[in-house]
């Protein structure tokens, strides 16, 4: 995308800042996806732009599967807010502590359970990792020395997972397990936005869990609840052709996504 197509896409929100919002997701979109999901770094760059965004834009918020806590902590600006296990925590400015949907809470121990049981010595051998999402168990089998075999190990958690009575969510080179009930960045933005005084919003991210907050704009968009919403896409080789085919437009992995921050605050 050029960037003169990008400061016109972006025109109506750098013309009403006041009433904006920007919403991204963080891993793959602020930070490179990595082998070991503890890894992932926000580029200091990255993060000096956002903070610049904080302080013109009325509303700015990441949105991630990360625990609220884990997702502040990593992006280490405390003047945005944070909607952590994908919609079902939130953390805003200000805040000292994360706030979990009462809906799900009661999930939590039997999802802990879930996890604690799965932990075997043959997914530690395949190289499967846990990864404690609070409200999510997540089983990761990037990076393992024979990814199929991970993958089929990973399938049969599944089906346990799915005999149990919860719920699956496949992400990229990673199996999220979820209480049975509907919570997802989606449903979890609407909730958030809902009864700010805010018109035009923005929201990037790059996976399919980032699909679901892009119909959750073009839900509120149809309410008239907002009167404009822009889906971006981060593009990459492992890109969901769902992302693709929801974006309003797709910009060029998180280099992209530091030049649209840029162009955000540019004068």
């Amino acid at each position: 995308m050029t960037s003169a197509l990008l400061s016109e896409a972006l025109a109506p929100l750098r013309a009403n800042p006041g009433q904006s919002a920007i919403l991204l997701d963080i891993d793959g979109t602020l930070a490179p996806i990595v082998e070991h999901a503890a890894d992932a770094r926000v580029p200091e760059s990255t993060r000096q732009l956002l903070t610049e965004v904080a302080k013109r834009y009325a509303v700015v918020a990441c949105v991630s599967g990360r625990r609220a806590s884990e997702a502040r902590a990593m992006v280490s600006i405390g003047s945005i807010s944070y909607l952590g296990s994908h919609g079902a925590e939130l953390l805003r400015a200000g805040w000292t502590e994360a706030v979990l949907d009462p809906s799900v809470e009661e999930w939590v121990r039997r999802i802990h359970e879930f996890g604690r049981e799965a932990d075997t010595s043959d997914l530690r051998r395949r190289r499967v990792r846990i990864e404690d999402k609070g409200v999510i168990v997540a089983f990761h089998w990037r990076g393992a020395p024979d990814e199929d075999a991970a993958r089929t190990a990973v399938d049969a958690l599944a089906v346990r997972a799915e005999a149990a009575g919860l719920h699956t969510h496949w992400g990229r080179k990673v199996l999220e397990i979820r209480p049975p009930i509907t919570f997802d960045k989606g449903a979890g933005i609407t909730k958030f936005l809902d009864g700010l005084d805010v018109d035009t919003v923005l929201y990037i991210g790059d996976d399919v869990t980032d699909v679901d907050a892009f119909r959750g704009l073009s839900q509120m968009l149809a309410e008239g609840r907002i009167s404009r919403a822009l889906r971006v896409g981060v593009g990459s080789d492992e890109t969901p052709p769902e992302v693709v085919a929801q974006s309003d437009f797709v910009i060029d992995g998180t280099a992209g996504v530091g030049e649209l921050l840029a162009e955000l605050v540019a004068d």
